[in-house]
């Protein structure tokens, strides 16, 4: 060929910008569902713009239901890989300073936008990486599906509705995340631990922290009948320094301030919850039973341990590395102790050595324990012919060391058999993914486009 995907993808960068504003102008997050629209107007209109860019590429397009939108490069080849990305975004939220959330704006080689990163911006490298290898006249003997979803964000009900209806391709990538390659996606494993409060003299009426389950509590409030100033100094003073964090009193109520994180990364943030059991265990106060009971909870999540040896499931692999576990929801009144973690566990966690050690450790402390079971990690062997070309490509046009990645949360293709999450940001840059001011480098997308050209030409020519 004479002109490299490269060089095409520079020729045609002004009408990747415009095209983008596009979809960035259009608010996807997800709205009220109606007839013909499964997760409301937004998401419908942002699929609609999508397929009429895509037909005038000159794709095969079909629009299901406004669940999710096709566009195969050529439909007459026998499918083979596919491509998933999805154009609804979160909502918009505060803060924004440079921009209006719906209104790209390109300023010194960035575009800043709702979705510029997540997941428009890389849905349409990946179009253009098609119509790159389309408009060059490469010949491929496999067909190219780009499925652009509309539920990404909360669910993916779309992927379930396109499955139900369609296999999926031989091979599966989705620009929705980092690159190199994520090929290891832990499961997960939540438990409830709850115990009816014992009747007894105590000065702790209530104790709640966490607001979500998969992520460490930035805040817990308790609530006392009364709570002498020694008492409260005295706890006060020892938690501060074995956990990190900010205890206040305002009458009789308590504050602890600690610092979030995902629970996928637990081990990032100081739990308040977990810092206001260990306070209120060191208050003679509380009643005795009381205190046996916090004081077994924190042997089964002792403080900054996030590996899950308090529960006996402390486990790793080589593949996807260490189990981690955190307790996110704390809810104590007067009736009863309730809590509830999150734990993403490695290829080798079992039903077994996982689920039934935590339930058999967690009663022979006095608890009740309650689980909807564990949902399988998701791993395609790094050592696959599919795995080895998409790291080859990525090391060829970057010049950057390609590398597989396990992670503890979950990518568009958890569900995907032979799905891996292939970029579309770049290692260690940060682009304020659903947070105010949402940005990335429009040559960085090029890049990720050329990567997706080339990766076609390597897995389908």
């Amino acid at each position: 060929m004479e002109k490299s995907i490269k060089t095409w993808l520079a020729e045609h960068e002004e009408e990747f910008v415009k095209d983008l504003g596009r979809l960035i102008a259009i608010d996807s997050v997800q709205g009220e569902t109606k007839p013909g629209a499964p997760f409301g107007e937004g998401p419908k209109k942002a699929l609609e713009e999508a397929m009429s860019l895509c037909e005038g590429y000159g794709f095969s397009v079909n629009n299901m239901e406004n669940y999710v939108g096709t566009a195969d490069m050529d439909a007459k080849l026998p499918r083979s890989l596919d491509i998933l990305a999805h154009l609804d975004v979160v909502p918009a939220g505060e803060g924004w300073e440079i921009t209006e959330p719906f209104k790209m704006l390109e300023k010194d080689g960035i575009v800043y936008g709702r979705g510029v990163s997540d997941d428009k911006g890389p849905m349409l490298a990946g179009l253009y990486a098609m119509r790159a290898v389309k408009e060059l006249g490469y010949p491929l003997k496999k067909g190219v599906r780009m499925i652009m979803g509309t539920n990404e964000e909360t669910g993916s009900k779309d992927l379930e509705y396109y499955y139900a209806r369609e296999k999926a391709g031989e091979m599966s990538f989705t620009p929705d995340a980092e690159f190199p390659i994520i090929n290891v996606e832990k499961g997960q494993f939540r438990g409830t631990i709850f115990k009816k409060r014992e009747k007894e003299e105590s000065s702790l009426l209530s104790l709640k922290a966490g607001i979500a389950v998969n992520a460490v509590p930035q805040k817990a409030v308790l609530v006392f009948s009364a709570l002498g100033e020694d008492e409260f100094q005295s706890a006060k003073q020892a938690v501060e320094e074995q956990c990190q964090v900010k205890i206040s009193k305002n009458g009789n109520e308590v504050t602890v301030i600690g610092t979030s994180a995902h629970a996928a990364t637990p081990y990032l943030g100081k739990n308040a919850g977990l810092a206001a059991v260990l306070f209120a265990s060191k208050l003679p106060s509380i009643g005795t039973q009381l205190k046996q009971d916090l004081e077994k909870l924190i042997e089964l999540f002792p403080y900054g341990k996030t590996d899950g040896s308090g529960l006996g499931i402390k486990m790793e692999d080589k593949e996807s590395k260490d189990l981690t576990c955190t307790l996110d929801i704390y809810a104590i009144d007067g009736e009863e102790l309730r809590f509830t973690y999150d734990s993403r566990v490695p290829i080798c966690a079992t039903e077994e050595n996982c689920v039934n050690t935590a339930r058999a450790n967690v009663e022979a402390k006095g608890f009740q324990f309650e689980t909807k079971g564990m949902i399988p990690p998701h791993y395609v062997p790094s050592d696959s012919p599919f795995v080895q070309n998409l790291l080859s490509v990525y090391e060829k046009v970057t010049g950057l060391k390609g590398e597989c990645l396990a992670i503890g949360g979950g990518t568009y293709v958890h569900d995907v058999e032979n799905g891996v999450a292939f970029g579309a940001v770049l290692p260690d840059v940060d682009t304020r993914m659903h947070g105010a001011d949402e940005w990335i480098k429009v040559k960085d997308l090029l890049l990720a486009a050329e990567i997706y050209g080339e990766a076609i030409l390597a897995l389908c020519q």
